[in-house]
Protein backbone atom coordinates (compact mmCIF):
# COMPACT_ATOMS: atom_id res chain seq x y z
CA UNK A 1 0.00 0.00 0.00
CA UNK A 2 2.51 2.43 0.79
CA UNK A 3 4.67 1.58 -2.69
CA UNK A 4 1.65 1.96 -4.35
CA UNK A 5 0.99 5.41 -2.85
CA UNK A 6 4.38 6.57 -3.00
CA UNK A 7 4.30 5.69 -6.80
CA UNK A 8 1.29 7.27 -7.73
CA UNK A 9 2.33 10.66 -6.54
CA UNK A 10 5.11 11.16 -8.98
CA UNK A 11 4.02 12.97 -11.78
CA UNK A 12 4.85 12.35 -15.31
CA UNK A 13 7.93 14.16 -16.88
CA UNK A 14 9.01 15.13 -13.03
CA UNK A 15 12.31 13.34 -12.89
CA UNK A 16 13.58 15.48 -15.79
CA UNK A 17 15.00 19.11 -15.05
CA UNK A 18 13.02 22.35 -16.20
CA UNK A 19 13.97 24.26 -19.13
CA UNK A 20 16.71 26.99 -18.08
CA UNK A 21 14.82 30.68 -17.24
CA UNK A 22 16.43 33.56 -15.57
CA UNK A 23 16.10 34.86 -12.64
CA UNK A 24 16.61 38.05 -13.70
CA UNK A 25 17.10 38.63 -17.54
CA UNK A 26 19.14 42.11 -16.91
CA UNK A 27 21.55 40.21 -14.55
CA UNK A 28 21.31 37.58 -17.70
CA UNK A 29 21.97 39.96 -19.77
CA UNK A 30 25.01 41.82 -17.67
CA UNK A 31 26.86 38.57 -17.46
CA UNK A 32 25.96 37.69 -21.01
CA UNK A 33 27.77 40.76 -22.04
CA UNK A 34 30.62 40.42 -20.20
CA UNK A 35 31.25 36.93 -21.11
CA UNK A 36 31.59 38.48 -24.42
CA UNK A 37 33.94 41.20 -23.18
CA UNK A 38 35.99 38.44 -21.46
CA UNK A 39 36.10 36.63 -24.74
CA UNK A 40 37.16 39.29 -26.95
CA UNK A 41 39.99 40.08 -24.59
CA UNK A 42 41.08 36.51 -24.48
CA UNK A 43 40.79 36.13 -28.17
CA UNK A 44 42.72 39.35 -29.05
CA UNK A 45 45.28 39.25 -26.49
CA UNK A 46 43.98 41.99 -23.93
CA UNK A 47 46.26 41.57 -21.16
CA UNK A 48 45.06 44.63 -19.74
CA UNK A 49 41.40 44.51 -19.74
CA UNK A 50 42.20 40.94 -18.37
CA UNK A 51 43.76 42.14 -15.59
CA UNK A 52 40.70 44.18 -15.05
CA UNK A 53 38.31 41.56 -15.88
CA UNK A 54 40.06 39.04 -13.41
CA UNK A 55 39.53 39.83 -9.57
CA UNK A 56 42.93 39.82 -7.41
CA UNK A 57 41.41 37.65 -5.48
CA UNK A 58 41.28 34.92 -8.15
CA UNK A 59 41.37 30.68 -8.45
CA UNK A 60 40.98 29.07 -10.80
CA UNK A 61 40.45 25.50 -10.64
CA UNK A 62 41.54 23.32 -13.98
CA UNK A 63 40.62 19.55 -14.48
CA UNK A 64 44.05 19.32 -16.01
CA UNK A 65 46.04 21.55 -14.84
CA UNK A 66 45.23 21.81 -10.67
CA UNK A 67 44.73 25.10 -8.74
CA UNK A 68 46.09 28.40 -9.51
CA UNK A 69 45.42 31.20 -7.21
CA UNK A 70 47.94 34.23 -8.79
CA UNK A 71 45.95 36.53 -10.94
CA UNK A 72 50.15 37.32 -11.99
CA UNK A 73 51.11 34.04 -13.01
CA UNK A 74 47.80 33.46 -15.05
CA UNK A 75 48.17 36.60 -16.90
CA UNK A 76 51.69 35.47 -17.64
CA UNK A 77 50.43 32.00 -18.62
CA UNK A 78 47.51 33.99 -20.85
CA UNK A 79 50.47 36.24 -22.35
CA UNK A 80 53.20 32.96 -23.21
CA UNK A 81 50.23 30.36 -23.94
CA UNK A 82 46.96 31.71 -25.59
CA UNK A 83 48.06 35.42 -26.75
CA UNK A 84 47.87 34.67 -30.65
CA UNK A 85 48.09 31.32 -30.47
CA UNK A 86 44.37 30.03 -28.83
CA UNK A 87 40.83 31.30 -29.28
CA UNK A 88 37.93 30.25 -27.29
CA UNK A 89 34.57 29.98 -28.95
CA UNK A 90 31.27 30.15 -26.21
CA UNK A 91 28.23 27.65 -27.46
CA UNK A 92 25.82 30.05 -28.67
CA UNK A 93 22.89 29.50 -26.13
CA UNK A 94 24.38 27.68 -23.21
CA UNK A 95 25.20 30.31 -20.88
CA UNK A 96 23.20 29.87 -17.68
CA UNK A 97 23.30 32.92 -14.83
CA UNK A 98 22.39 32.04 -11.63
CA UNK A 99 22.29 35.00 -8.85
CA UNK A 100 23.91 35.06 -5.77
CA UNK A 101 22.70 37.32 -3.21
CA UNK A 102 25.29 40.34 -1.84
CA UNK A 103 28.02 39.17 -4.15
CA UNK A 104 26.99 38.55 -7.84
CA UNK A 105 26.66 35.69 -10.45
CA UNK A 106 27.41 32.12 -11.58
CA UNK A 107 28.01 31.84 -14.73
CA UNK A 108 28.13 28.09 -16.19
CA UNK A 109 27.89 27.06 -19.89
CA UNK A 110 29.87 25.61 -23.06
CA UNK A 111 32.89 26.85 -24.63
CA UNK A 112 35.77 25.05 -26.91
CA UNK A 113 38.94 26.12 -27.83
CA UNK A 114 41.18 26.01 -30.68
CA UNK A 115 44.56 27.34 -32.28
CA UNK A 116 44.51 29.85 -34.43
CA UNK A 117 45.89 27.81 -37.60
CA UNK A 118 43.72 24.89 -36.51
CA UNK A 119 41.02 23.49 -39.33
CA UNK A 120 38.99 21.91 -36.59
CA UNK A 121 37.19 22.17 -33.51
CA UNK A 122 37.31 20.52 -30.98
CA UNK A 123 35.03 19.24 -28.50
CA UNK A 124 32.75 21.78 -26.43
CA UNK A 125 34.01 21.85 -22.34
CA UNK A 126 31.94 22.92 -19.37
CA UNK A 127 32.86 26.04 -17.51
CA UNK A 128 31.84 28.12 -14.40
CA UNK A 129 32.67 31.69 -13.73
CA UNK A 130 31.51 33.01 -10.66
CA UNK A 131 31.58 37.06 -11.10
CA UNK A 132 31.75 39.75 -8.10
CA UNK A 133 30.24 43.04 -8.63
CA UNK A 134 32.73 45.12 -6.63
CA UNK A 135 32.26 48.91 -7.05
CA UNK A 136 29.64 48.87 -9.71
CA UNK A 137 32.42 46.35 -11.95
CA UNK A 138 32.33 43.03 -12.57
CA UNK A 139 35.47 40.76 -12.00
CA UNK A 140 36.17 37.16 -12.28
CA UNK A 141 36.39 35.72 -8.95
CA UNK A 142 36.58 31.57 -9.27
CA UNK A 143 36.80 29.79 -12.54
CA UNK A 144 36.07 26.35 -12.98
CA UNK A 145 37.46 24.70 -16.39
CA UNK A 146 36.48 21.59 -17.42
CA UNK A 147 37.37 19.28 -20.65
Amino acid sequence: MIAISCSSTRHAGSDQPSAYVPASQALYDSIVHMDSVWEDSYNNCKLDLQEELISDDLEFYHDQGGLMTSKKLLIQALERNICGKVTRELLPGSIEVYPIRGYGAVEMGLHRFHGKNEAGHGDYARFIHLWHSEHGRWRITRVISLH
